[in-house]
C-alpha cells in the first residue's frame, strides 16, 4: 500500500516537473525591440518583459520629447548587468529603439489659442480675423504626454493701440496635481479680407480678374466697407490707384458706357415713336446714369439716360416732341391726296426747339391714320 502511494506521488512529481520547467521558461526576462516611455527616465521594466522586482530600476535618461533613440543590444546588456539584472533573453535582436511620447502644440494651435483668448474683447472681433505674431518664433512646442488638458487662459493683457498681448495659459497634468504653465507675448491685429490691386490701374481701365487678388490686411488700413474680389471684377475705379492698394466699396463704380466727347447714338422714345440720331457726349456716365449730350444737328443740349455702350436714350416724358412741320394739320383730306411723309430727322432736329404736349405728339401721327380711313372708304 505504501509502495503504491509512493509510486503515485513519484508519477505526479514526474508530470509536474516539465510544467514547472515550462513556467520558468515563459517567465524568463526578454529584451524588447521597441520601447515607448512617457517619463524622463527609462527603467528596466521598460526595456524587458518579466522584469520582476527590478522593473523600477532606472537605467537610462529618456530621449528628448517626441524623439526616438537607438541602443545596441550589447550596450543594454552591459547596463543591465551593472544593475544585477542577468539572464535576459535577446533572441536575434541587434538593437533596441526607445521613443519618448510627447504632446505637440503646433504654431497654428498656439495662434488659435491666443486669438480665442482675445476674441470679442478689447475691441477685437472674431478669432478667425485676428492675426497673431509671437515675439520669438514658435514653430511648435512639445510637452510631456501627461499634459493632456486644454490650454486655459488664466491671465490676459492687451493694448489696443499697439496690438501687444501678454497671455498666460495653464494645462492640466495627469501625473501632477499642479498644472503646467505657459506664457506668450507678441502682437495681435484684427484683419479683414479685401481685394487688392496687382498692378497700377488708371481711371478708365476696367478691372479684370488678373488685376485683383484677395489678401488679409489690418482692419485699420481699410476705412469703410472693403470691396470683395467678385464685386470688383468688371468695374472701374473712381480714380487712378497704385498696385497693392486695398479696394473699398466706395472706390469702385460701374464702367462708363459713355465717355465725354464721345460720338454717341441718341434715341428718342415716346408713345408710338422711336427716332435715332448722332450726338456728342458732354459728360461721362455708366449704365443708368443721367448725362447731357449735344444734338449735332440742332446744336442743342439734351438730357438722357445711358442705356448701352455709346447710347443715350431720351424719354418723351422728359423731352417733349414738337409737331413736325411736314405733318398736315387739316380737319380733312382729299380722297386721292397722299399725306406728306414724316421726316424723322427733321423731327429729331427740332426736339428741343419748342415744347409740345402729348396731344401734339398724337397729332403728328394723325395723317397716317386718316389715310387709312380714307382708303377704307
Amino acid at each position: 500500500m505504501i509502495r503504491a502511494t509512493l509510486a503515485t506521488i513519484s508519477a505526479l512529481l514526474a508530470l509536474a516537473l516539465p510544467a514547472a520547467a515550462a513556467d520558468d521558461f515563459i517567465a524568463s526576462p526578454t529584451l524588447r525591440a521597441s520601447v515607448t516611455v512617457t517619463s524622463d527616465v527609462v527603467r528596466v521594466g521598460d526595456l524587458i518583459d518579466n522584469a520582476g522586482s527590478a522593473a523600477l530600476i532606472p537605467v537610462y535618461r529618456s530621449p528628448d520629447l517626441g524623439t526616438t533613440g537607438t541602443l545596441t543590444v550589447a550596450q543594454v546588456l552591459s547596463v543591465l548587468r551593472a544593475k544585477q539584472v542577468i539572464g535576459v533573453m535577446t533572441g536575434d535582436l541587434k538593437e533596441v529603439q526607445v521613443t519618448r511620447l510627447a504632446r505637440t502644440l503646433a504654431n497654428k494651435d498656439l495662434e488659435t489659442a491666443v486669438a480665442s483668448a482675445l476674441e470679442r474683447r478689447f475691441g477685437l472681433g472674431d478669432a478667425a480675423n485676428i492675426t497673431v505674431t509671437f515675439d520669438r518664433g514658435v514653430a511648435e512646442m512639445r510637452l510631456d504626454a501627461s499634459n493632456s488638458g486644454a490650454l486655459q487662459p488664466v491671465a490676459t493683457r492687451y493694448d489696443a493701440r499697439s496690438g501687444r498681448f501678454d497671455i498666460a495659459f495653464e494645462i492640466a497634468n495627469d501625473s501632477n496635481p499642479t498644472a503646467t504653465k505657459l506664457r506668450f507675448t507678441g502682437t495681435a491685429i484684427e484683419t479683414v479680407e479685401v481685394a487688392v490691386l496687382t498692378r497700377d490701374i488708371d481711371r478708365a481701365d476696367t478691372l479684370k480678374s488678373s488685376d485683383v487678388a484677395l489678401e488679409r490686411r489690418p482692419k485699420a488700413e481699410v476705412t469703410g466697407e472693403p470691396a470683395s474680389r467678385e464685386r470688383s471684377v468688371g468695374m472701374q475705379l473712381r480714380r487712378a490707384m497704385r498696385a497693392g492698394t486695398p479696394l473699398r466699396a466706395a472706390d469702385i463704380v460701374k464702367p462708363d458706357f459713355v465717355v465725354r466727347d464721345q460720338a454717341v447714338t441718341v434715341i428718342f422714345q415716346a408713345p408710338g415713336l422711336y427716332l435715332t440720331t448722332r450726338g456728342k457726349a458732354v459728360e461721362s456716365g455708366a449704365e443708368g446714369d443721367t448725362v447731357s449730350v449735344l444734338n449735332l444737328q440742332s446744336k442743342r443740349t439734351l438730357t438722357g439716360v445711358v442705356t448701352g455702350r455709346g447710347q443715350v436714350t431720351i424719354q418723351g416724358a422728359s423731352q417733349s416732341v414738337p409737331m413736325a412741320p411736314a405733318v398736315e394739320q387739316t380737319s380733312s383730306l382729299k380722297r386721292d391726296e397722299a399725306p406728306a411723309p414724316v421726316d424723322a430727322a427733321a423731327l429729331l432736329r427740332n426736339l428741343v426747339q419748342a415744347p409740345a404736349s402729348p396731344a401734339q405728339i398724337a397729332q403728328a401721327q394723325i395723317p397716317q391714320a386718316r389715310v387709312s380711313q380714307a382708303q377704307a372708304k
